[in-house]
């Protein structure tokens, strides 16, 4: 049986996949109201996550972190590890979109230490390409390097061209003197 909670969420992911981002928002935090009122603190939490994500696509970034930090409380207090650390990786990537470095590095650290800790190289993989490249445009090339080359290494889908730069990692890594 659908709940109401259940409706809304889905209507709202269709929405968000079409890019009809205000309609998103609207279904989810119905839906959010509904989770909240029905005492499912997990669905909720998952929610204030996907609202705190269109307030980033929507350059509303004060309401974005603060939704974010509503459903990273939430999933910490529920010990749901994972969701905690994909809504910390959410928020380090609006901290680096809005030049908050130190805090980006910092959230997406304990995101990957999270994913770490739970052997999910994938999205440990993910976290780490996305910390990567951040640390190298602050000008920290060999530590960005190195955190990105791992992240290719562990994700399962790369895209073409991280295919090609795995490819590449992997020679140099059976040359001599490497």
């Amino acid at each position: 049986m659908t709940t109401e909670g259940q409706t809304h969420k889905e209507t709202g992911l269709r929405l968000f996949k079409d890019g009809a981002y205000n309609e998103a928002l609207a279904e989810f935090e119905k839906a959010h109201q509904a989770f909240s009122n029905s005492e499912s603190p997990l669905d909720s939490a998952e929610m204030l996550n996907n609202i705190g994500v269109i307030y980033r696509l929507q350059g509303k970034y004060e309401e974005a972190v603060k939704a974010l930090k509503q459903a990273l409380d939430a999933f910490a207090a529920t010990g749901e590890r994972s969701q905690e650390a994909q809504t910390l990786g959410n928020l380090a990537a609006l901290y680096s979109q809005i030049d908050q470095t130190d805090h980006a590095i910092i959230t997406y650290e304990q995101a990957a230490s999270i994913f770490e800790d739970l052997g999910d190289n994938d999205r440990l993989g993910e976290i780490l390409l996305s910390l990567g490249l951040l640390l190298f445009r602050e000008g920290k090339r060999k530590q960005g390097l190195g955190k990105y080359e791992r992240g290719l290494l562990l994700i399962k889908n790369p895209t073409p061209r991280q295919k090609r730069a795995r490819s590449l990692l992997k020679l140099r890594m059976n040359l001599p003197g490497f």
